[in-house]
């Protein structure tokens, strides 16, 4: 079985994060989001994948991932000109896939569980396609399945009234038919080839769609908001971990991740969960607080942040209390007026002196 990872699109739910790059590569966790799925294919036994790149520094998917080797897999890319669609998407993939069946991530999907099972269970089958379930809070912001007899009858795209609250989640379990049967479309209202659509033919013509509803954690990063929550659970997720350097008078409770190289200077407490990166400093009287990932390269100076992603080579210095922000790489927030609290969205590069 080969896999497929659609990693183009343009994030506009995401700018200014996404002005100079996809938002696949957005980390949570101080890794990017695109790299799970990437992760999980690999731990299930899939080694030869495709990403599909387009939009805004797709070249930099090429530069991160290289040709897989670090993964123990093996990298093609193609290239989509314009986003039409996640169905376009996967149209594109048909000599990569040949007669092979196949599994696609959504790069901005996020599933903390093995997949190993359900390969197993769509290779054994007779199916054109089995999808992961999901029940959410907010069904018409998703492709939502109906059910009925143990059997999906209707797929419907993020419907006003939905049926049913069970989210067709971004990741497929799909056959070489799905080619003929994404042929036959017709762009939807937003001149996009709908993969919703692409699977409610296969019900019509009577085709045999499994499923499998999952409970572990699941996240579509969409949104700002969406990639802090997912952020928060995979830090409770991962193990403590230090590996830098920390002077007698820090403070730190709970489940922390710190780096090779970093330094925490007397006086600072953090919080965790919490990771921070590599060669990072972290000055005095500075409080890292719960839910926080710092990236690599980064100077937190008398600062108190929580809730929070810092990406690398960023600064924050001042008396500054950061919450619920996402602040991009190669930032710099002075801050010059003591005591204000702030919630920041900064894109690549930004620098702000308060």
């Amino acid at each position: 079985m080969k896999g497929v990872i659609l990693h183009g699109g343009h994030g506009t739910r995401l700018r200014p994060l996404t002005h100079t790059g996809p938002k696949q590569l957005l980390p949570i966790a101080n890794k990017p989001m695109s790299q799970y799925c990437v992760e999980t294919l690999v731990e299930a036994g899939i080694t030869e994948i495709a990403f599909i790149i387009g939009g805004t520094g797709s070249n930099k998917v090429k530069e991160y991932y290289g040709n897989g080797e670090k993964y123990g897999a093996n990298f093609s890319y193609i290239q989509q000109d314009y986003p039409k669609g996640i169905a376009h998407a996967i149209s594109l993939c048909k000599n990569f896939i040949g007669n092979e069946k196949f599994v696609v991530f959504l790069g901005d999907n996020i599933i903390q569980r093995s997949i190993g099972e359900y390969i197993f269970n769509f290779e054994k089958s007779n199916a054109e396609a089995s999808l992961l379930l999901c029940e959410v809070t907010n069904p018409s912001q998703f492709g939502i399945a109906e059910i009925k007899d143990k059997k999906i009858i209707k797929i419907t795209e993020k419907p006003k009234n939905p049926p049913t609250n069970l989210a067709v989640t971004g990741i497929y379990f799909l056959t070489p038919h799905i080619f003929s049967v994404i042929e036959k479309l017709k762009p939807s209202w937003r001149n996009e080839l709908e993969i919703a659509d692409a699977l409610q033919m296969l019900v019509e013509d009577d085709k045999e769609i499994i499923f499998e509803k999952i409970t572990e954690f699941w996240k579509d990063t969409g949104t700002p908001n969406d990639i802090i929550e997912a952020n928060r659970i995979l830090l409770n997720n991962m193990p403590t971990e230090f590996n830098g350097e920390k002077e007698p008078g820090v403070s730190i409770e709970g489940k922390v991740i710190v780096g090779k190289g970093t330094i925490i200077k007397n006086g600072v407490k953090i919080v965790g969960p919490t990771i921070i990166g590599k060669n990072c400093l972290i000055e005095e009287n500075t409080n890292i607080g719960e839910n926080t990932s710092i990236g690599d390269e980064s100077k937190i100076i008398s600062a108190n942040i929580s809730n929070s992603i810092i990406m690398s080579n960023c600064t924050i210095e001042g008396e500054l209390t950061v919450r619920d922000s996402i602040i991009a790489s190669n930032s710099k927030i002075q801050q010059k007026q003591n005591g204000k609290s702030e919630k920041f969205l900064l894109g690549e590069g930004t620098q702000i002196s308060i």
